[in-house]
């Protein structure tokens, strides 16, 4: 590495903390909101819904922005934008309006998007073409440091005070009604104003350091010719798509329930605060699986990996569903270590061997990240139906399908 690109790496890095570290939030927020505004599941489940959905319609016009306005300024822009996001928690909180929240998520989200469209190609351009890999690793483990310690930081902040019962809050008088609200409102503020200030430092700083250039590929005088006139023609890519929809939804939906889950009599009965902190280990198991899975993917065929792990998960699922306890309580925190090879390896898989259609491809594949906001909301209907425990079939179905994918996909590729 360009001694001279250390410095902007190193910040470069921050921003992959930071959106790790946000996007986590939301698994603390979402009980903490479903108690303040009385939610069924079905309705704290919007959070998600409103967060992932900005991925589906903002990844594409953030493309052409970045064109626009080069990654740099992307990078400046995606920041304010979050930053304006973080901003908008505080009129939600005191307010005590659940729409305004779902903006201020749609937001955030819009700006972590185009964040990320114009933060990834950096990392490469950082340093030797040959060092790119470990660059990615690196950047993206300090992400799933942010996904890690998210958790803790939002127990500690937001869940520090419990939350009255709808039948609570109708005993208390108008001026103890005001202090609650208050109290309720200044857990939220407070926290989201520090991100929002954080994001603002970040943008001033990346306004005044000079980064490289990044040049637009040039189309060669000859081009091999792709074997299919679409990505959508790629067997491996279409199901690959879906995959990651069911992965995003199936991780994404574990992390929102788990507080509630870890709060159940039946399982580990623990107070919002003290769930909220080990959602860590959740994220956390994601974090060391990166790690393992890179040296065992070296050994073992990456379609292999994916399905034992898929394979893994749905039997942890399984037992958190049909058991009691501590049993249940820490199969379904082991998830996350499955999860941890799973997006980079369905991605590298579905784009193997699309030539010219790579771009278009990885496109299709970033749009599928809105099965965030899907999933989770079925989930949420299912458990106001059938009860939180039951409602967790729901990821097992998602992992069956990656395990088919892992499991049939030399076959799979081998029909395009």
């Amino acid at each position: 590495m360009r001694p001279t690109h250390l410095g902007s790496l190193s910040v470069l890095t921050s921003l992959f903390f930071i959106w790790g570290f946000i996007t986590c939030l939301n698994d603390i927020l979402i009980p903490h909101l479903k108690a303040v505004f009385t939610l069924s599941y079905a309705q704290a489940m919007l959070v998600q819904f409103c967060f992932f959905t900005a991925y589906f319609i903002v990844s594409v016009p953030s493309g052409y922005l970045v064109e626009k306005i080069d990654y740099k300024g992307g990078i400046i822009g995606g920041l304010l934008i979050a930053g304006v996001g973080c901003l908008l928690f505080y009129p939600a909180a005191g307010l005590h309006s659940y729409p305004l929240f779902l903006t201020a998520f749609f937001v955030l989200a819009s700006g972590i998007t185009l964040l990320q469209v114009a933060a990834n190609p950096y990392v490469t351009v950082l340093g030797a073409p040959e060092t790119a890999s470990s660059r990615l690793t690196l950047t993206q483990a300090f992400n799933s440091l942010g996904t890690t310690l998210a958790p803790y930081f939002g127990a500690v902040f937001i869940l520090s005070t419990a939350v009255k019962s709808a039948d609570q809050i109708l005993l208390l008088d108008a001026e103890q009604l005001s202090s609650y609200q208050a109290t309720e409102a200044a857990a939220v503020q407070s926290p989201y104003l520090l991100l929002a200030s954080v994001l603002f430092v970040l943008a001033a700083i990346f306004a005044l350091l000079k980064l490289p250039k990044i040049q637009a590929e040039t189309k060669t005088a000859v081009q091999h010719q792709p074997s299919q006139q679409s990505a959508w023609h790629y067997p491996h890519l279409v199901f690959g798509a879906i995959a990651i929809f069911v992965y995003v939804g199936g991780e994404v939906a574990i992390g929102s329930f788990l507080v509630s889950f870890l709060g159940q009599a039946n399982i580990a009965a623990l107070a919002e605060q003290d769930a909220g902190k080990y959602v860590s280990f959740y994220w956390g198991g994601a974090m060391v699986g990166r790690f393992i899975g890179a040296v065992v993917m070296q050994k073992i065929k990456p379609a292999n990996v994916l399905a034992f792990n898929a394979l893994a998960a749905v039997l942890l699922i399984l037992t958190a569903i049909f058991s009691d306890g501590s049993l249940a309580m820490w199969s379904l925190l082991a998830v996350g270590l499955c999860n941890s090879i799973m997006f980079p390896t369905i991605f590298s898989l579905a784009l193997n061997g699309l030539g010219a259609h790579t771009g278009q491809g990885s496109g299709i594949l970033c749009a599928a990240i809105v099965g965030g906001a899907i999933v989770p909301l079925i989930q949420g209907v299912l458990a106001d139906s059938f009860g939180l425990q039951i409602a967790f079939l729901v990821p097992v179905v998602c992992y069956l399908f990656i395990g088919f994918y892992g499991w049939r996909y030399q076959k799979i590729a081998s029909a395009d």
